[in-house]
């Protein structure tokens, strides 16, 4: 087979929502008893055949009453009316009540004929076959008429619901003790690729372990359906098809591959569907992240497939992208029928992919005025992307950028929330956080964009290092951005520096900067906090960047900066001291950077913002404290 011209026609989303959809249905449907219903999801409407409740009945234990024989009931005037006897859940009430008499009556028992309201036994006194009324009662006051929950006729759950504890009760209610629900559907999982070992494994270089396999299994018991593992497959057409045969042959309904759509793997995979007898419906979608999605079908029937299977019932095959945020972003758009969503705003600029629909990652935390959305933009191969998003929102292909507006957040689950910490990120932080016992939505936009949530009042607390043109931390900034209602608490200090294997012949800074065109540099990221620090740094001594080779490479983080020196991509680098500990690296210092804490002034007797100071006070970090530190030192 020749050469597959990848994606020459992308498909729509809704095209393959519906290829899946249809795949799914023709699985069928089986019936099912009340108690393995849990988890499952409805192949019918509900209709009640019956009224909840059945009869009229009474909300309180108490006295069934005439309501008009009570008004003129006061606590220091009672009335009083003769008892005709009780009735308790589940006698059948043969008296018809008259003015001036009564039933005892207890909790969910029926209401007797005559009677329209029942008084409480807190307002009573009972005294032989007499009972003191003390309070007056309203017309239906605590009763529970016939059919007032659920009326005959009415539908109770829809199809396609997915039954939780509460719908299960509901189906009780109404006397279902089986009901129709879709299959419990069998997954076959199998994940592709040459760099990938299992957790648990030692990490080898340039290798990475497998995020995706355990994100689906946890997304299919979530659904309610089954899962098989087989393994970790490298990208060998025969193995391949070897497993998606064994798949097959096991009946499993769904094969899901993960990491099986990347450039070339992809048309691996669509080779080994058709070389299977298969039939590819999709080979790339109209969306991002997602954009190599593979969808097909085999039919275990088709001469071509040429196995053992005995099955007669065509398989859908998915091949999922290899990137986390991706892979689990494509399985909940094709696979959720009921998905939960909630509405926020989304408060800053972002600009999206002309020509595709994007599912942009998302992180939720609650402002003063409801949900507000921030985009999670480190890009669907990170890892965090994925753990740190609470959902997706959908940005339409003819929509390019998005700013200051409301959206529609498709959740991954429940959200939690706590603490909301915006801003610059340090390791700081999660020690605070862990030794404080504290739980929060972190949220890292640099320390300007944790400035901006304190003053929108989405953040919590922000940390921030920020250096002014006079060489003042932070406060600068507070003033010209126009920060109110909020203080300054006196965080920590970290050391920034030249990072280097032991093997250079260097010794001080005056080493490096006599040499400092010989070695290898490696940058960070214009905008952060290290690197203004470090064009300040070569400001003061004369030192234009383009002497420094290597000075226009950037790493975003201070660990990839160590790294790159670890494995000898780089010589030198600039980053934090505790990075060069880490990976064993000499460590010359250039400057301190003063990394604290603004807070909204409303949130300061919270007893998480409270708890957080204190710890940061008492708790030992890898970095050194001024004697100021947990201390407001500077007011807004």
């Amino acid at each position: 087979m020749g050469i597959i011209k990848r994606y020459l026609k992308l498909s729509t989303i809704e095209y393959g929502k519906d290829i899946v959809k249809k795949t799914i249905d023709s699985f069928g449907w089986e019936e099912v008893d009340l108690f393995d219903a849990i988890n499952r999801t409805l192949a019918e409407d509900i209709i009640s055949d019956i009224d909840v409740p059945p009869f009229d009945r009474s909300l309180m234990d108490g006295y069934a009453v005439k309501s008009e024989d009570t008004y003129r009931a006061e606590e220091d005037n009672p009335i009083t009316l003769k008892i005709l006897g009780s009735i308790r859940a589940g006698d059948t009430p043969n008296i018809e009540i008259k003015n001036g008499e009564t039933m005892e009556i207890a909790t969910g028992a029926p209401v007797p004929k005559g009677c329209d309201a029942v008084v409480m036994v807190e307002y009573s006194e009972k005294k032989g076959d007499t009972v003191k009324i003390y309070k007056g009662v309203a017309p239906h006051e605590n009763i529970q008429y016939c059919g007032s929950d659920i009326m005959a006729g009415e539908l109770v759950l829809r199809r396609n619901t997915f039954l939780s504890p509460r719908d299960i009760g509901g189906l009780g209610a109404i006397g279902r003790h089986r009901v129709k629900v879709k299959r419990k559907l069998k997954v076959a999982l199998i994940s592709t690729g040459n760099e990938l070992i299992s957790p648990g494994e030692p990490l080898m270089d340039y290798k990475i372990y497998d995020v995706n396999t355990h994100t689906l299994a946890a997304s299919i018991r979530e659904k309610g359906w089954d899962f098989n593992f087989y393994g970790i497959i490298r990208d060998k057409e025969e193995d391949i098809i070897e497993t998606i045969k064994k798949a097959i042959e096991d009946n499993y309904d769904i094969i899901l591959l993960s990491g099986g759509t990347s450039a070339g793997v992809g048309d691996l995979t669509v080779r080994v569907i058709e070389k299977l007898g298969g039939k590819i419906h999709v080979h790339g979608m109209k969306i991002k992240p997602g954009k190599p999605t593979i969808i097909g079908t085999i039919d275990p029937s088709n001469p071509n497939f040429n196995s053992n299977s005995n099955s007669n019932t065509t398989k859908l095959i998915v091949g999922l992208p290899g990137y986390p945020t991706s892979c689990l972003t494509i399985f909940n758009v094709l696979f959720n029928e009921d998905e939960k969503t909630i509405k926020g705003h989304f408060p800053i600029r972002y600009l999206s992919a002309k020509g595709r629909t994007e599912y942009l990652p998302v992180s939720v935390v609650k402002g003063p005025n409801g949900y507000v959305v921030y985009p999670i933009t480190k890009g669907s191969g990170a890892i965090t992307s994925l753990t740190h998003s609470d959902g997706y929102i959908v940005i339409e292909e003819n929509k390019e950028i998005l700013e200051d507006e409301n959206v529609q957040v498709y959740l991954f689950g429940n959200i939690k929330f706590g603490l909301n910490i915006i801003g610059s990120h340090c390791i700081g932080i999660d020690k605070l956080l862990k030794e404080g016992n504290l739980f929060a939505k972190t949220i890292n936009v640099g320390s300007i964009g944790g400035l901006l949530g304190i003053k929108r009042g989405e953040a919590d607390i922000a940390g921030i290092h920020l250096l002014g043109d006079n060489g003042e931390y932070n406060i600068p900034f507070l003033k010209r951005y126009g920060v109110k209602d909020a203080v300054l608490v006196s965080g920590y200090i970290r050391r920034q520096g030249f990072m280097f294997k032991r093997k250079l012949p260097i010794k001080t800074l005056e080493d490096i900067l006599k040499n400092i065109d010989k070695y290898r540099f490696i940058n960070r990221n214009r905008g952060s906090g290290t690197r203004i620090l470090f064009d300040k740094f070569l400001k003061d001594r004369g030192i234009k960047g383009e002497r420094i080779k290597g000075y226009e490479i950037e790493a975003k983080t201070h660990s990839a900066i160590g790294v790159a020196i670890a494995m000898e991509k780089a010589d030198i680098g600039i980053g934090i001291e505790t990075v060069a500990k880490k990976y064993n690296l000499e460590f010359i210092p250039i400057g301190e950077e003063h990394y604290d804490f603004l807070i909204k002034s409303n949130k300061l007797q919270d007893k998480e913002v409270i708890k957080f100071i204190e710890t940061l006070k008492k708790v030992e970090l890898p970095f050194k404290k001024p004697s100021n530190c947990g201390e407001v030192i500077y007011r807004c």
